[in-house]
């Protein structure tokens, strides 16, 4: 837990290589440790008689990003903890004409990040040495009512993203389309989100014979869940917001090899996403309104899965001829966003899918991968990602590239070859986009569920983009 107060003082001081009232501290840690003051290197100096001094090596220009002073923040906290250190005394220098608010929502964030573990499976739980750290901060300026009130924000905010990941990273025996749609309904029904979950019979009622395909192969029964966040009532606009919900993909009868099945259970991160973006948008009261839309199913192989070949229907009205069933997230997404843009009219929609490896291969792990029809849309989106620290990478919606997807025997084929596989596959889903409504797709494969801890993001799941959202749509 992070216990921040501001102008208070006391605990042990966070000093940083740039103050040049503790050169002589610094120039002797230098010469006689391992501190080298190399830029946001932080560095526990021991004390009997003080308690000690956390270092902090700082630019001469003091020109840190947003992003790197959440690493800054991050390290600070692990160094505390791993020292046993419960109290720290910050008093944070300008940093290059940055807002302050900002600087310590950063700071802030890093420990935050900082706190967060998965270890719900281990019957040794592991011990963190520090109940609760307690920061005095005090900023370079900025009143202490703005800092409050920014700081409790941004709780709610990582109490979304935590949300996320934990949806994300419990296996597909505990989350599956039924348990998914229960968590959502526990999660926000008490912060007067509403949240309607379709049964089989009901989907097949309203028609989504293409999420339905790619589900019959589960004797989980699928679930269509539909949450909606009024916190601007005088204002008739809403976004829609659509997660891939693959609770399970075992890729069906083009089936995965073991080791390409291992961590498939998170394959439903946008779905995720899409829960823990309406949590913080809730916990925040922001005054926009949203629907979440999600297509909860199990993509597995029996004798009445899908098949390739087969030739399906959808909401739209358009025909799919499947060319590949572990292309099968397109295929549940083309419904939810038709769902989304047609039944429920949407002004504007953002769909979230761990869809292609080929963005991995494209982008690793550091860059979500995103088609539009919208630059507009596009630009305030990038503004909102940029701000946060989570990176996206918009790429060519070209309609030549979109031709790889034609079919001769249906309207529309869910494959379009092994070239440009991220951008084919995103636009696959384009074209069940009803009444041209703005839209952004977001290939999260390399960014939601990380093969190994970066920087202050945990190895496993990220919960990526519930930050994005809330900024985004806080400022509409």
């Amino acid at each position: 837990m992070v216990n921040l107060r501001f102008y208070q003082n006391g605990g042990i001081p966070v000093i940083f290589s740039s103050d040049q009232n503790r050169v002589n501290l610094i120039n002797w840690a230098k010469d006689n440790t391992s501190f080298n003051a190399e830029h946001i290197e932080v560095f526990y100096l021991p004390n009997p008689e003080s308690g000690g001094s956390i270092l902090v090596g700082l630019n001469a220009d003091q020109n840190l990003t947003f992003d790197e002073l959440r690493y800054l923040g991050f390290k600070i906290y692990k160094t505390a903890n791993a020292n046993k250190i419960s109290e720290i005394e910050i008093t944070m220098p300008p940093i290059s004409e940055k807002c302050d608010v900002q600087v310590m929502q950063s700071i802030a964030e890093g420990m935050i990040q900082a706190t967060y573990k998965f270890d719900r499976y281990l019957s040794e739980k592991s011990e963190n040495p520090v109940k609760k750290l307690t920061i005095n901060y005090t900023p370079d300026n900025g009143s202490e009512e703005k800092m409050q009130d920014a700081f409790n924000k941004l709780k709610d905010i990582m109490d979304g993203v935590f949300l996320a990941r934990n949806l994300v990273n419990q296996t597909s025996n505990y989350i599956y389309p039924e348990t998914l749609a229960q968590a959502a309904a526990d999660s926000l029904q008490h912060l007067g989100v509403e949240v309607r979950v379709y049964n089989r019979e009901q989907i097949k009622e309203i028609g989504m014979e293409a999420f339905l395909a790619v589900a019959q192969g589960s004797s989980k029964e699928p679930k269509l869940i539909v949450m909606k966040y009024q916190g601007n009532p005088n204002s008739e606009q809403i976004t829609g917001l659509v997660g891939k919900g693959i609770t399970y993909d075992s890729g069906g009868y083009s089936i995965k090899p073991s080791d390409g099945m291992l961590s498939m259970h998170c394959d439903m991160g946008g779905a995720g996403t899409v829960i823990g973006t309406m949590y913080a948008l809730a916990k925040t009261k922001a005054e926009t309104n949203a629907y979440g839309v999600i297509a909860a199913c199990e993509n597995l192989i029996s004798g009445t899965s899908f098949k390739v070949g087969d030739i399906i229907n959808s909401l739209s009205g358009k025909t799919i001829e499947i060319g590949n069933t572990d292309a099968e997230g397109r295929v549940t997404l083309a419904d939810a966003v038709y769902y989304a843009t047609n039944n429920l009219k949407v002004d504007q929609v953002i769909d979230l899918a761990t869809l292609t490896g080929a963005c991995l291969v494209a982008l690793g792990e550091e860059y979500t991968g995103v088609i539009t029809n919208n630059n507009a849309f596009y630009q305030r989106f990038e503004a909102a990602a940029n701000k946060v620290g989570e990176k996206v990478w918009l790429l060519p919606n070209d309609k030549k590239l979109a031709e790889a997807n034609k079919s001769r025997v249906a309207d529309i084929k869910n494959v379009g070859g092994r070239l440009a596989g991220t951008i084919t596959g995103g636009q696959f889903i384009g074209e069940f986009v009803a009444n041209n409504t703005p839209w952004i797709h977001l290939d999260i494969a390399g960014t939601a569920y990380l093969s190994k801890e970066n920087d202050y993001l945990p190895e496993r799941a990220t919960g990526v983009h519930v930050k994005t959202l809330v900024e985004l749509l806080s400022a509409n």
